[in-house]
């Protein structure tokens, strides 16, 4: 009985897996397919619209707080900046306390770029949520972050 047990246990464990990779996947997918959009619609590369938004937080960042953000190397941000700087999105001035550095910051427009966006996300988000009562929310609220739990301490364990 327990052999015929176990076994069913595993057949339906890794359906499970299976199941689950299939909707992380599809749910990437629909992420991505939303950076696209994202892309056009803001008429920004993904890259250039990721360090933007880094500032809906801050009022000063430099080249390389941004790269730990981001997780890039500090020539890829600088070469973020100039595009952003060239669309008049983000000004560079010099640190009051040390000219070696570069404080980036948001321009009037930038500021008026990063607000859209923002708008936007939230109602991406809401128009989900949307679909649910008000219980259900709460249920996939706390599976989601018990997933995120999980998968950070897998990540964890990796490296």
């Amino acid at each position: 009985m327990n052999s015929v047990g176990s076994s069913s246990n595993g057949e339906f464990l890794k359906y499970q897996i299976t199941k689950l990779q299939d909707l992380i996947n599809q749910m990437v997918g629909c992420c991505e397919d939303k950076r696209l959009y994202q892309s056009r619609r803001f008429d920004l590369p993904y890259a250039e619209l990721r360090c933007l938004m880094l500032f809906r937080t801050e009022r000063y960042l430099t080249v390389k707080g941004i790269a730990q953000r981001l997780d890039v190397a500090k020539s890829r941000v600088t070469k973020l900046i100039s595009g952003l700087v060239r669309k008049g999105l983000v000004e560079s001035i010099e640190d009051p306390k040390d000219a070696r550095v570069k404080l980036i910051s948001l321009t009037r427009k930038g500021k008026e770029k990063c607000k859209e966006i923002e708008v936007f996300q939230l109602e991406i988000h809401e128009k989900i949520l949307s679909q649910f009562d008000p219980e259900e929310r709460g249920h996939i609220m706390r599976a989601l972050e018990n997933l995120t739990m999980a998968m950070e301490t897998v990540k964890a364990n990796l490296t």
